[in-house]
């Protein structure tokens, strides 16, 4: 991004987003969505441009084109709303724009992966695919620069449930508990498909009617049968996508599989689990228990996290992961 050539004073920095070229160019070209504000060189104060809703002339936009070029251009960060939720559906601006913070970029990436998420549960086909699958190679991009980026975004998980919050939710503790297995290590190919994974592992659970999803009293043995074939859905689902490589079929189809056996859909035990599915099992069952459903309260992390600790049912390594990256960094 251009710089001002004089020097912003750092309340104005805190304040204030200084506009990428990029990010101003995404905005509506004669009604920007926020205010607009000018900085002056003479005064070295920021002074109102433009209110929203107001109409620029195209001499007004030339100016601001020019404006943004020479880093005067800044939007309030009380704007954070509205500029966030702009860039929600535009995710790839995250990388360009080099004044949000890295807690207001992780609150971007929970608000666009759930937007993409939901889209892509109510319309499973390949158009609707393909921008989910777009805004996670920006996440991954995201990463690879910091592989520890993924510690904000594992602080703000979604309390309530639903299936795109907790898909969400799993998504990012699965990712996290991937990353600290492989101390930060792995190829960008391998951190796109995992992390694809990850978030779609829940995917056959789109196939269940909602009244299932939901229903606050125990299901009855044929409704579980229904519900318990939804790895096999997902795993299907994701065929018809040309979603076949190994990380995203071993996260769909093995989240509920557990060491002893007694999980499904497959009753798979130890050895015959993968270290991914061992991964997403742990995510998904801790996010679970720490969101407010409908037939159980919530459980404080740390008391999810050793309860997965002492179940044998789960892998100890990954466990004990999640149980000590709570406890040293207070996700």
């Amino acid at each position: 991004m251009s710089q001002h050539k004089s020097t912003i004073p750092d309340n104005i920095a805190e304040e204030y987003y200084q506009i990428n070229p990029d990010i101003l160019s995404s905005f509506p070209k004669y009604r920007p969505p926020l205010d607009l504000f000018e900085f002056k060189d003479d005064i070295a104060q920021l002074v109102p441009y433009i209110r929203k809703g107001n109409r620029l002339s195209n001499e007004q936009v030339d100016q601001l084109n020019e404006l943004c070029a020479e880093g005067s251009l800044f939007v309030a960060r009380s704007d954070h709303p509205v500029y966030s939720k702009h860039i929600v559906k535009q995710l790839d601006l995250v990388l360009v724009d080099k004044n949000l913070k890295e807690s207001e970029i992780a609150d971007i990436f929970v608000q666009a992966l759930s937007l993409r998420l939901e889209e892509f549960f109510d319309q499973p086909v390949q158009l609707v695919f393909d921008k989910l699958y777009k805004d996670v190679l920006v996440l991954t991009e995201y990463l690879t620069t910091d592989h520890y980026r993924i510690r904000a975004l594992a602080k703000r998980l979604i309390p309530e449930h639903t299936l795109v919050n907790h898909s969400v939710n799993s998504g990012i503790i699965a990712l996290w508990l991937y990353i600290k297995s492989r101390q930060g290590v792995t190829k960008r190919r391998d951190l796109d498909r995992t992390a694809l994974a990850c978030f779609l592992h829940d995917l056959g659970m789109c196939k269940i009617p909602q009244f299932l999803r939901t229903k606050t009293v125990p299901l009855t043995q044929e409704e579980r049968q229904k519900v318990n074939m939804h790895p096999m859905v997902g795993a299907k689902l994701a065929q018809k996508l040309g979603l076949t490589f190994d990380e995203i079929q071993q996260a769909i189809l093995e989240h509920h599989e557990r060491l002893d056996g007694s999980g499904y859909p497959r009753k798979l035990k130890d050895d015959a689990m993968s270290k991914l599915g061992k991964i997403v099992a742990v995510a998904d069952s801790y996010c679970a228990m720490i969101s407010e459903r409908p037939y159980a309260s919530a459980m404080p992390p740390m008391e999810a996290a050793e309860s997965l600790r002492g179940d044998a049912r789960y892998d100890a390594k990954t466990a004990n992961t999640l149980y000590n990256g709570i406890q040293e960094e207070e996700v």
